[in-house]
C-alpha cells in the first residue's frame, strides 16, 4: 500500500505532497522476512594490511573489533539515519575477506528481520560503521586508507520483492 502522504510524482517516499520530510507510515504493510546484503572496501598500504592479518596492530584484533563495531552500528542505524525505523533485526553477520594482491580488505555485512520495513539501512550502516572502524584503528600507520564501493547488494522480502546488484 502507498503512503497516501507521499507526493504522487515522486519516487521519494520520505516527503509528503508538500516537499516536507517525514517518516513513511508502514502500519498497513505486511510482516515478512526481510534480508539484505551489503558491501564495502578499504584500501591501503601492504604493511598496513600485514599487520592486520598478523594481529600486532597496536589497537589489538583489528577485523574482530570491526566486526563488533559493524554489528552495533546495525542495531544502531535508527538512530544515526534520521527517518529510519527502528525495528528488530533478528540476525546482523559481518564478514571480511582479504584481497592480498590489492591490499584491500572487504567487509560484507547481512542483516535480516521479520517486519514491515527492510533492512537494508541497517546492512549499509554494518559496513559502513565496520570499514570506518578498521580505519580508526590503523590510521595511525596508514591516513591514506581509501574506503570505497559501500553499495546494497541484495534484499529480499517485502512488497517490493528481490532487488540483486548487476541484475
Amino acid at each position: 500500500m502507498s503512503d497516501p502522504k507521499a507526493s504522487p510524482a515522486s519516487p521519494l517516499t520520505h516527503f509528503d505532497a508538500q516537499g516536507q520530510a517525514h517518516m513513511v507510515d508502514v502500519a498497513a504493510k505486511a510482516h515478512t522476512h526481510r534480508i539484505a546484503v551489503a558491501e564495502g572496501r578499504i584500501s591501503m598500504q601492504p604493511a598496513t594490511l600485514a599487520l592486520i592479518q598478523s594481529g600486532t596492530a597496536k589497537k589489538g584484533d583489528v577485523l574482530g573489533i570491526a566486526r563488533i563495531a559493524g554489528i552495533q552500528g546495525a542495531k544502531k542505524t535508527s538512530d544515526l539515519i534520521p527517518l529510519c525505523h527502528p525495528i528488530g533485526l533478528t540476525r546482523v553477520a559481518v564478514d571480511f575477506e582479504v584481497d592480498e594482491a590489492a591490499s584491500t580488505v572487504i567487509c560484507r555485512a547481512t542483516t535480516e528481520c521479520t517486519g514491515q520495513t527492510g533492512v537494508e539501512m541497517e546492512a549499509l550502516t554494518a559496513a559502513s560503521v565496520a570499514l570506518l572502524t578498521i580505519y580508526d584503528m590503523c590510521k595511525a600507520a596508514d591516513r591514506g586508507m581509501t574506503i570505497s564501493g559501500v553499495r546494497l547488494l541484495e534484499k529480499h522480502g517485502g512488497k517490493s520483492g528481490s532487488f540483486v546488484a548487476g541484475q
